[in-house]
Order: structure tokens, then sequence, then C-alpha cells
């Protein structure tokens, strides 16, 4: 019997650091993308996000460590790395006086595709992205919902195994956004292996399989969404609606121990109770009743992927350096 060998890693990072100066960029990083998953990656501006993600794209040297996708390592293969990945930027460049069609049909010339392939694969990526309707239009004339789709149809004429997008959703509508994240479903339904950046954290809940967290350089959670938000079983969250002044909930909540308030709102708050026993919330909302606060709505909320994020970085914020 003839040995298999397993496949690799879509994407595989290990102890990845990247510094400018003294600016240590990206820190140590380490982490895998199987074959066939979306993967969120999450982090605040200047985490170390986008430069993990050039330095995939073959843009970017790291100062050490070592990156493959699909096996191959990105500094000694780039060549044959491009040709398995797409990459798609938080920007990209336009050229006046060029059409979509004439755009599409460069990158396709410029990937050393020709003749009747070069058109079926220009015409099957405008087909995807709904840009066949509007390949005469001019590109620096688009919106921005339509530009992010051509920049997603660049990356995907040479059809490649693993996507790299970052914020692709940044700067787009609501009807966009919900369009955008059908394309990647899509993708991701064929096979596709996709890291994508965002800062809309609910939307990627959705849509991943898993979530990476990066904070100050360093991977601070690799799992799913479920593992994030269900980390601490101690703590429910209620929107709480009042009539009349609305700071009174959040006096009240900064006199008793155990409520905090998590977001103020224009006719109450987001509350976080410390406690998830039916008997202790009850009691919290009869001392607001009988503390004086007209309480019109009282609500438990699932807790979110943003406050997640918010109170894994709280966590850090007291723990040792070599923990952050």
């Amino acid at each position: 019997m003839i040995a298999t060998r397993p496949m690799p890693a879509a994407i595989k990072v290990d102890n990845l650091h990247r510094y400018f100066g003294t600016l240590k960029a990206v820190d140590h990083v380490s982490f895998e993308v199987e074959p066939g998953q979306v993967v969120g990656f999450v982090g605040a501006n200047g985490a170390g996000k986008t430069t993990t993600m050039r330095i995939l794209a073959t843009l970017d040297y790291p100062t050490g460590g070592r990156v493959e996708v699909m096996g191959r390592d990105v500094v000694n293969y780039p060549a044959e790395v491009r040709s398995s990945l797409g990459w798609m930027p938080d920007s990209f460049g336009t050229y006046e006086h060029m059409t979509v069609l004439e755009y599409l049909d460069f990158y396709g010339r410029a990937l050393g595709f020709r003749g009747p392939e070069r058109h079926r694969r220009v015409a099957e990526v405008m087909d995807f992205t709904e840009l066949d309707k509007i390949g005469d239009r001019l590109v620096n004339k688009l919106s921005k919902g339509m530009g992010q789709r051509l920049c997603l149809g660049r990356a995907l004429i040479h059809d490649p195994e693993v996507l790299i997008l970052d914020e692709p959703a940044a700067g787009l509508d609501p009807k966009a956004r919900v369009e955008l994240k059908h394309l990647i479903r899509i993708l991701a339904d064929e096979g596709k292996t996709i890291l994508i950046s965002s800062h809309i954290l609910s939307e990627l809940g959705e849509m991943c399989d898993s979530l990476l967290f990066i904070n100050a350089g360093k991977i601070v959670h690799h799992g799913t969404a479920e593992s994030l938000t269900r980390t601490d079983s101690s703590v429910t969250i209620f929107d709480i609606r009042v009539a009349g002044d609305p700071e009174k909930l959040s006096d009240w909540c900064a006199m008793n121990p155990g409520v905090e308030v998590y977001e103020v709102r224009q006719k109450g708050a987001r509350v976080k109770i410390e406690s998830e026993d039916e008997t202790e919330i009850a009691g919290v909302l009869r001392r607001m009743v009988s503390g004086g606060l007209e309480v019109c709505e009282f609500h438990r909320e699932e807790r979110k992927l943003e406050d997640a994020f918010i109170d894994l970085l709280g966590s850090l914020e007291g723990a040792p350096p070599e923990l952050r």
C-alpha cells in the first residue's frame, strides 16, 4: 500500500516576526489555516494585521520566522505562492480612461493568459461579480461597492486556491456589504481558503469557521466565535430602556456593585450584570424599580463579538508583558 502524504496547511505561519526599527509590528506569530476554511483576522488599527497579510501575499519580507502558502515558502518561492493566492488589498489603484473590462483584461494579460483562455477567465469573473452589466464603465467612476467587486474580480482571474482579503467591506453601505458577504460565502462553498480581515465583527462571526485575534503584534485568540463569546459564563448583558433621563440609569449602576454600564444608548443603556442566576437578575430589576428608575424595557442579549473582543483586550492590559 502506498502511503498518502497529508495535505499541507493552506496557510502556515511559524514564529513570524517583522520589525520596523524598534517597532515590533508582528511579534513571533504562529497559526495555521486548513484548506477550505474561512478565517477572520481581527485586530485594532496598528495591531499587525495588514503587515501579516502583506507578508503572506509576498509584498513584504519577514524579519524572521517562516510563512508558507499551500506548502510553499513565501520568501523562497514567491512566484509559486502568487500563482495560488489572490490578494485583495484595502485600497487599490485605478486608471483614468480605462473601463472595467479593459482593467480586468489588463490583469489577465499581466498574469500571462492569452487568447480565448484570457477572454474566458475575464468573462467568468465579470459574470460572478456581476460586473458584466457595467463592463464599459470607467473604473475611476465606480461606486465604492462596485469598486470592491472589481478588486475582488482582479484577485480571482487566475482562480487561486487561497484568498487574502484586507478589509473588503470597509466603507460599503449595508446593501453592498450583504452582497459582498454573499460572494465570499459562494467562494467558501467552492472550497477556497479565505483569510479575511474586518472591523465588522458580527459579520465575521456569521461567515467564518474561526477567528484570529491579534493585539500588539501577537495572536491572543484563535478559535470559533462561540468559544470567544462563551468565555465568561458569569456575566449577562441586558438592554435596558427607561422613561425619562437615561443618565439616571448610569448613575444607579455606578452606585450598585456587580452592575456596570457597557454602552450608553439614547433611551437607556446596555448593562452588564455579573451573574447568570435568574433570582439574582430578578433582584437587580426589582432594585432598579424600587430605586426610582422607570424601567420600560428589559431584555437579555447574546454576548456580542465586539464585547468579547473589548473584554479580551481589557484583560490583557493588566497581564504580564509575556502574555500580552
